[in-house]
C-alpha cells in the first residue's frame, strides 16, 4: 500500500448500480483522506469485504441484488460489527430514515442530494455522529413529540422492511412483474409479500391493496 494512503479513511461501497457505484467511487477517491477499499452489490460480497478490509465506514443501498440492504444492516448489529453505515438511496427520507437508523446504521441520506452533502455525511458517521438532513430530523422529532404523546404505530408501519418496500411501489402503480424486476425478486415472492401485507392490514383484494397504497402514498408525500 502507498504509505500516502494509510492514515485515508477507508471506505466500502455496497451499491448495485453500477453506474452510479462509479460515481462514488470516482467522488470518495478523489477527497484527501478517504479512499475505497471495496465494492459490492450484494449482502454475501458485502460481508466477505468487511471480514477482509475492515473499513472505517460503509456506503450502502436498499435496494441490492436479492436482498434489501436493511437486512445486512441488521446483520451486521447482530454480529456486533461495529461499522458506520450511511445510508445513500433513493427512497423517500421520510418513510425508511427511522426504520434505518433502527436497524443500526449512523445516517440516512437522499440520492438526490449534492456530492458535497454525501461527504459531509461520510465524515460524519464516520466520526461517530448521526446524520439525517435537518428536514426528516424535524419530522422524526414531530412524529415522535405529537400532543405531547408517543405516536402509536399504524398498520403500515407494523410491516417488515421487504413488506413495506413492495407496498409503497405498489401505490408507485408499478405491477407485480415491474416490482419483481426493480427488487429483484421472483414474481412468486412477490406475490407471496402482497398476500402478508393483505393480511396485516386486512384488505381483502387486490383492487383494495393498490388503492390502500395509492393513497397513503399520496397522504405521505412518499
Amino acid at each position: 500500500m502507498n504509505p500516502s494512503c494509510r492514515k485515508k479513511k477507508r471506505i466500502l461501497i455496497v451499491e448495485d448500480h453500477p453506474l452510479f457505484r462509479a460515481m462514488l467511487v470516482q467522488l470518495i477517491n478523489q477527497q484527501l483522506g478517504m479512499t475505497v477499499c471495496g465494492e459490492a452489490n450484494n449482502i454475501n460480497d458485502a460481508l466477505t469485504i468487511i471480514e477482509q478490509q475492515a473499513p472505517d465506514a460503509a456506503i450502502m443501498d436498499l435496494t441490492l441484488a436479492g436482498n434489501s440492504g436493511l437486512e445486512l444492516i441488521k446483520d451486521l448489529k447482530a454480529r456486533n460489527i461495529q461499522l458506520p453505515v450511511l445510508v445513500l438511496s433513493m427512497h423517500s427520507e421520510s418513510l425508511y430514515a427511522e426504520r434505518v437508523l433502527h436497524a443500526g446504521a449512523k445516517g440516512f441520506i437522499s440520492k438526490e442530494e449534492a456530492p458535497e452533502e454525501v461527504i459531509a455525511a461520510i465524515h460524519a458517521v464516520i466520526n461517530g455522529e448521526i446524520y439525517v438532513s435537518k428536514r426528516i430530523s424535524q419530522h422524526i422529532l414531530e412524529r415522535q413529540t405529537r400532543s405531547g404523546k408517543p405516536v402509536a404505530a399504524t398498520g403500515v408501519e407494523l410491516l417488515s422492511d421487504r413488506e413495506i418496500e413492495v407496498y409503497q411501489l405498489m401505490g408507485e402503480g408499478l405491477s407485480s412483474s415491474e416490482i419483481s424486476a426493480r427488487l429483484r425478486l421472483a414474481p412468486t415472492t412477490v406475490d407471496s409479500y402482497r398476500a402478508r401485507i393483505k393480511e396485516k392490514l386486512g384488505i381483502k383484494n387486490a383492487a383494495s391493496l393498490y388503492q390502500h397504497a395509492a393513497r397513503w402514498v399520496t397522504e405521505r408525500g412518499v
